[in-house]
This record gives C-alpha cells, structure tokens and sequence, in this order.
C-alpha cells in the first residue's frame, strides 16, 4: 500500500497498519537517522542524541533559555533539563541568571563547548549529504517540498488539537 492508498476506505473498515501510517513512518526514519548520526559523535565525545540536539541548538543561536531549546528542538522539558545538566557537569554549556526572567536561566555554550560544536559541524553536514544521496537531484527537491508542507500541515494541526483541548 502506497502513501495515495492512506484515503480509501471508511473508518468502520479501516485497518490501521503502522509500516503504512505516515506519522509511524516519519518517526522511524528520524529514528533511524537521528541513531546513525549518534555513530559519528557518540564515540568521540560521548554525548546523547538529547545531549547534541541541545549544543547544536546553542551552537546554532548562542544564548538561550531551556525552555526556547525544547521549543526549537521539539524536546520535552525534562529531557532539555537533563541533557543540560550532563553538559554543565561535562563544562560544555554554562547557565547563567536571566535578569528579564529570574525564573529561568540563560545557557550557552562554554568554550569547550564551542570548540566541541565547530568540530561537530562538518561531520554532520557530512552525514546529512550521505543521507541525502539516497534522492536524485529531483527526489531531492520534491522531498524538501513534501517535508516542508507537512511540517507546516502538521503544526497548523497541531495548534487545532491544543485549542480543541484547552
């Protein structure tokens, strides 16, 4: 079955097969890749997936808050909280007191930190070359297409299902 097969039946019919349902789909390819990039970095410098999305994040904007890291990476709380914590302790990120928000703390990549994100970088920009050379040139724009209407599809869904709860 076939991604245009999704729309047919009713739901009394319907059977629900997870190797065929777009958003299972979706999160094993991130999975997956999100598990072969962990190769290239988790040896050299044994950090968690949660651990590098969070001193990329920071690489990427410099200072931010924990909050606006989950937010940026699409992470629970929690998992921000520790991957910082395991960070701080590994002096790879500081935090610092927000004088706007006393509640929270600003956190930013020490220079250990930066030096481990600029080596970081090429390998990763590597790895996603690697992967994408899976696409033809054309596959390659379609998908970048396809990624990014789903992406803003998803979202807008996503604020439909928070106002219907609220």
């Amino acid at each position: 079955m076939g991604l245009a097969d999704m729309t047919e039946g009713t739901s009394e019919t319907a059977e629900l097969k997870l190797e065929d349902f777009l958003p299972y789909r979706l999160n094993v390819a991130a999975a997956l890749s999100s598990q072969a990039l962990s190769e290239t970095y988790a040896p050299r410098y044994g950090i968690s997936v949660p651990e590098w999305r969070v001193l990329v994040t920071l690489g990427q904007y410099g200072e931010m808050t924990g909050k606006a890291v989950g937010e940026h990476s699409h992470m629970h709380k929690t998992k921000v909280s520790r991957a910082v914590a395991l960070l701080q302790e590994r002096k790879l990120v500081a935090r610092k007191a927000n004088r706007q928000d006393l509640r929270e703390a600003l956190l930013s990549l020490t220079p250990t930190g930066r030096r481990v994100y600029q080596d970081l970088v090429p390998a990763a920009l590597n790895f996603s070359r690697a992967l994408l050379d899976a696409l033809e040139p054309t596959e390659r724009a379609a998908f970048d297409r396809a990624l990014r209407k789903l992406t803003e599809r998803s979202r807008a869904l996503a604020g439909n299902g928070r106002a219907k709860n609220e």
